[in-house]
């Protein structure tokens, strides 16, 4: 499988809750992270997922929102993952910040210089990164 999105991690189905439209999916990551996706109940039908299913969670770099210590905070976004600054690359107007979660994870986020200038993030540092669950895309081979 070939995608644009920067972080694909790979686990397994562990919860869905279906509501009348939409379900709240949760994929336990292969390092044992927990993602959230909202997904409408003809995507759940129409990729087979159930509970044990191999799938995927797909986030783009640029639907990240990064920030130190969002796990002690109360936010809307449903998934916040948190670990060490592992890598950075400047750009003119974005940098490209990598985060290696526990586990062996490694999620990217593209920031504003700014704000990584604001934050005054450094590689090593602890980082969070916090994404909806509706920008979270499934996919099964």
């Amino acid at each position: 499988m070939k995608t644009s999105a920067r972080n694909t991690f790979a686990g397994s189905i562990s919860h869905i809750n279906k509501g009348a439209v939409n379900a709240e999916v949760e994929l336990t990551t292969k390092s044992g992270g927990k993602i959230v996706s909202i997904v409408t109940n003809i995507s759940v039908e129409s990729l087979g997922l159930a509970v044990g299913k191999p799938a995927f969670a797909l986030v783009k770099a640029s639907w990240t929102i990064l920030g130190t210590d969002l796990h002690a905070h109360k936010l809307s976004a449903r998934n916040v993952l948190c670990g060490t600054l592992s890598g950075l690359h400047h750009g003119a107007v974005n940098s490209e910040v990598t985060i290696t979660l526990p586990g062996g994870d490694v999620l990217t986020s593209i920031i504003t210089e700014g704000s990584l200038e604001s934050l005054g993030l450094k590689v090593g540092d602890h980082v969070c990164a916090a994404f909806k669950a509706s920008s979270v895309i499934l996919a099964v081979e």
